[in-house]
């Protein structure tokens, strides 16, 4: 835990760090002129610490000593971004908690599972980085049946044309004449939908059951939970962050 006196940090990570956004988006939100320290417009390079007072949409931050991480269900038809205006359902109007959280790895719309919610923003960093291998599984259930092959050629990666790219080699498993489980280390927008319908398949379904050590268990759609301490530790560990 940092002291009042901690060392100024770069305003994007100060950011991230009390779970406004990613830096990415912090470096968007400055360049916007959206951002304040002190009373004047923040930019690129500007740094801040506790004892300065920061602003985003005029609105004031301040340092939140407690990290915490959510697992929440995120139903079928739930957005995750929070800025499409037009979107009947976005995760902010269902997960009601004290401090504010943002996920880490979306989901799509017609997608649902576990998503991982936190106001670490370097939590988020380490678990979005593809060179983290970090791994997610789902569930997936097909327009026709799954044969052998199918299997064979997701494991051993799928050439993506709209993407020129070829996925990862990754892990499957057959559940049923229609259904499997894929295990995946990368964040490919809309990747097993995308990998199904390069070999002729449709992904009717999508459910995501596994982040990294936490599962989504018996948790209910549209319900979170706060993550046990022995579950916390874990995560920042395969992470490679000390538990703050």
């Amino acid at each position: 835990m940092e002291s009042q006196g901690q060392e100024k940090v770069r305003i994007n990570k100060y950011l991230a760090a009390n779970g406004i956004c990613s830096r990415r988006e912090a470096d968007r939100l400055i360049e916007q002129g959206r951002v304040t320290v002190n009373g004047r417009i923040a930019v690129m390079g500007d740094k801040a610490d506790s004892a300065d007072v920061v602003t985003v949409n005029g609105k004031k931050i301040g340092v939140e000593n407690k990290k915490a991480v959510l697992a929440f269900y995120k139903p079928k038809g739930v957005v995750c971004t929070e800025r499409d205006r037009h979107a009947e359902k976005i995760i902010t109007d269902m997960v009601n908690y004290p401090i504010r959280v943002t996920y880490a790895g979306r989901l799509d719309k017609d997608s649902e599972g576990l998503l991982l919610l936190t106001n670490d923003g370097d939590l988020i960093h380490e678990m979005m980085k593809g060179s983290g291998n970090h791994e997610k599984e789902y569930i997936v259930k097909t327009d026709k049946e799954i044969n052998p092959d199918f299997l064979d050629k997701m494991e051993r990666g799928v050439y993506l044309k709209e993407l020129d790219i070829t996925t990862k080699p990754c892990k499957t498993k057959q559940t049923g004449k229609y259904t499997f489980r894929i295990i995946l280390t990368q964040g490919v927008n809309r990747q097993i939908r995308r990998m199904c319908q390069t070999l002729g398949y449709e992904a009717k379904a999508i459910k995501r059951i596994r982040v990294m050590n936490i599962t989504l268990d018996n948790l209910q759609a549209g319900k979170f939970r706060e993550l046990t301490k022995e579950e916390t530790a874990m995560l920042y560990h395969m992470c490679g962050l000390k538990e703050r």
